[in-house]
């Protein structure tokens, strides 16, 4: 069983200042945490709640398979999905470089620094 935290998914972009047309990366929802958590530090965008944590779900004698269950990964992903589009389709955060490491970079650098991406 493949848990969220361990979905990717090919994601497609025809913004010009992305560098990267295509890209397919792993992300923890901690991941999307940190985004969220970089973006209202550096930037000037009101950035939208992510879904909440599933708390409740991982305690046990549930009765169900609680995160591991299919309703509640795909629930998940489509909040997170919904999180990224307003993200990605904000003008101002589209120049943030934490954003484009966690849209198209391998792996996230959490001690990068910050800066803005310039259109080439």
């Amino acid at each position: 069983m493949e848990s969220e935290a361990r979905r990717s998914t090919l994601k497609e972009t025809n913004l010009p200042i992305f560098k990267l047309k295509e890209s397919c990366v792993r992300r923890r929802y901690s991941d999307f945490e940190w985004l969220r958590a970089e973006l209202e530090r550096e930037s000037k965008v009101v950035v939208p709640p992510l879904p909440g944590k599933a708390l409740i779900r991982q305690l046990p004698f549930r009765g169900d398979d609680g995160i591991f269950d299919d309703s509640f990964i795909e629930e998940r992903r489509q909040g997170l999905e919904q999180f990224l589009n307003k993200v990605a389709g904000h003008p101002l955060a589209q120049n943030e470089r934490c954003l484009h490491m966690f849209l198209q970079d391998e792996s996230v650098d959490k001690n990068y620094t910050p800066s803005k991406v310039r259109q080439a």
